[in-house]
């Protein structure tokens, strides 16, 4: 499918989900509701217009937020290591995110220790003032830990000055099944703290809030406009490292820059929602299969369709049981995970990143 018809394609994808979600959920809002609660604002007072502002559009768009990060960064990572099947997790982004998580929610990382402690002190004035700490500190902590694990994951496979692609991907195999045991001994000596954890680790929305999408916004605007200057240097690539220096392409530094951009995306998204998988392995892999391998198609359509996934995803996760909620993650796991192989068996003459 030519370009432009594509990407538009997608875009109206994302804005129809954009709209059912909003509209869907334990109360259910008609297209005239919907439009007279958004011509109304957020000064409209009523519970209808409070569940909208302050609960429903919040999440639809931190969802929206997060499929556009992790969509664009599978992408990414995807066209520097010439390989469908890469995505956060390969590098070790995710895994370090999860660790630093880990450490806040368990109270190991100072802020949490202190909130905690001040929450068995003052009961549920402690134990709101904990919620609220936590609030800020895991997705700190998160990014924190993603980019940490991106360092080490660069420093172990930089070898005379260079970063082989090959390096790169056993580095961060290594790395994150390393920090994924850490993870686990953490968890081992914090039973107290399993549940928060655990909900965690299987990647949700529920806590979505307007200071959530303020904190996450900024980091994945610099994100993809960091992505957009990756296009000519991704299609360069395709025809190999070697080839690509003999056309003038300085290869280390847009392999750094690359891998930097995508972990940003990846911290960004995984710092507020938790470990979500599929989304960025999917994506740029149906897009591709749409519109061929050019990277102007590829980064763009993989964030617009990570995007209306997602939302899509936790449309599906707050409605399929309610009034009981699925974490999302389990949802883009039981969709995503027989829709990759439906794509891998049905599509297999496609011959791109090969």
């Amino acid at each position: 499918m030519p370009r432009r018809p594509l990407l538009l394609a997608l875009a109206g994808a994302l804005l129809a989900s954009l709209a059912l979600g909003v509209a869907a959920g334990s109360v259910r809002f008609t297209l005239p509701e919907l439009w007279r609660l958004l011509a109304e604002g957020p000064a409209a007072g009523g519970a209808d217009a409070a569940i909208l502002w302050q609960i429903r559009i919040p999440r639809v768009a931190l969802a929206a937020l997060v499929g556009l990060s992790l969509g664009a960064a599978g992408a990414i990572l995807q066209g520097l290591f010439r390989n469908p099947m890469a995505d956060p997790y390969v590098i070790g982004v995710s895994s370090g995110a999860a660790l630093g998580a880990v450490l806040a929610l368990t109270g190991v990382i100072a802020g949490g220790a202190g909130a905690a402690a001040g929450a068995g002190a003052s009961g549920g004035a402690g134990a709101a003032a904990w919620a609220v700490s936590l609030a800020h500190l895991v997705p700190a902590a998160a990014f924190a830990g993603a980019v940490g694990a991106l360092a080490v994951v660069y420093l172990l496979a930089r070898v005379d000055g260079q970063v082989p692609v090959t390096y790169l991907l056993l580095a961060g195999v290594a790395v994150s099944a390393f920090v994924s045991s850490l993870v686990s001994l953490v968890v081992y000596f914090h039973p107290d703290r399993l549940k928060p954890v655990y909900f965690w680790l299987l990647g949700g929305l529920s806590g979505a809030d307007w200071a959530q999408v303020a904190l996450v916004t900024p980091y994945v605007a610099l994100g993809l406009l960091a992505a957009g200057a990756l296009v000519r240097p991704l299609n360069v690539l395709l025809s190999g490292e070697e080839t690509s220096h003999h056309l003038g392409l300085n290869v280390e530094r847009e392999k750094l820059y690359a891998l930097a951009v995508g972990a940003l995306l990846a911290a960004a998204a995984v710092s507020v929602s938790g470990m979500i998988g599929f989304v960025g392995l999917v994506a740029p892999h149906v897009v591709r299969l749409l519109g061929g391998p050019d990277h102007r198609v590829v980064v763009p359509g993989a964030a617009l369709l990570g995007a209306a996934f997602l939302v899509l995803a936790d449309t599906v996760a707050r409605t399929a049981i309610a009034p009981l909620e699925l974490p999302v993650g389990v949802v883009t796991s039981l969709v995503g995970g027989p829709f990759f192989l439906y794509l891998l068996r049905t599509r297999k003459q496609a011959g791109y990143l090969d």
